[in-house]
């Protein structure tokens, strides 16, 4: 899950964008989303970079709860500066439950710059299996659509498999799968530990042809 702030021309834009991967792909090359479940709290702190600078952090908190349920915890801070003089702040606060692989309840609250937006949905368990932009289930390259958790809407993408890398994970080099998230503005590489399947990283160009980054320090 990526939150996409909304800036006006000439600044920073950062989409978020997932897509549809064929299951065999996923199959081979990630692990089954059991693997998630694994243990009882998992977390991601990612620092967020623009151009190589630091400008924010976006955290997650996955926590198991009763068998086969999940809720997901996660805070986006971002500001954007230019000599030292803010220009652009982001908020993001969203909290999910799953039961399974499927979203069964999102509460979200952005800040973009002065607008915001808040989301509140419930899914009954018999209106199919939504997902949102949960970027550390590796279920969601065979989902389609998915949820924007800033917008409540959902969204058709597509997804890639493409070349793998070595990416620095907690200060060290690491071999990592990448898949190629695809929507109607700006591509987004997602990054996922060979072997493993941890969600390790995330880039993306974004507008005026600047690289946006998520790392784990």
């Amino acid at each position: 899950m990526m939150p996409r702030p909304t800036l006006p021309r000439g600044r920073l834009r950062k989409t978020a964008l997932v897509g549809l991967a064929v299951a065999a792909a996923t199959a081979a090359f990630l692990p089954t989303a059991g693997h998630a479940q694994e243990a009882a709290e998992r977390q991601w702190n990612f620092s967020v970079l623009l151009d190589g600078a630091l400008i924010g952090e976006h955290r997650f908190r996955l926590t198991a709860l009763e068998p086969g349920s999940r809720s997901l915890e996660s805070t986006a801070r971002f500001t954007v500066r230019v000599l030292g003089v803010p220009l652009y702040r982001y908020r993001h606060e969203a909290r999910e439950l799953w039961r399974g692989d499927c979203l069964a309840r999102i509460a979200s609250d952005t800040d973009d710059d002065g607008t915001r937006n808040t989301v509140r949905q419930d899914f009954a368990p018999d209106a199919g299996c939504l997902r949102s932009f949960a970027y550390w289930n590796p279920a969601i390259l065979a989902s389609q659509p998915l949820l924007d958790p800033q917008t409540g809407k959902t969204e058709a993408v597509q997804v890639s498999r493409e070349e793998d890398g070595v990416i620095t994970v907690r200060g060290q080099p690491r071999p990592a799968t990448r898949w190629r998230l695809m929507g109607p503005k700006y591509p987004i590489d997602v990054w996922y530990a060979t072997g493993s399947g941890e969600w390790v990283g995330l880039d993306s160009t974004v507008r005026g042809g600047r690289k946006l980054s998520y790392r784990l320090p």
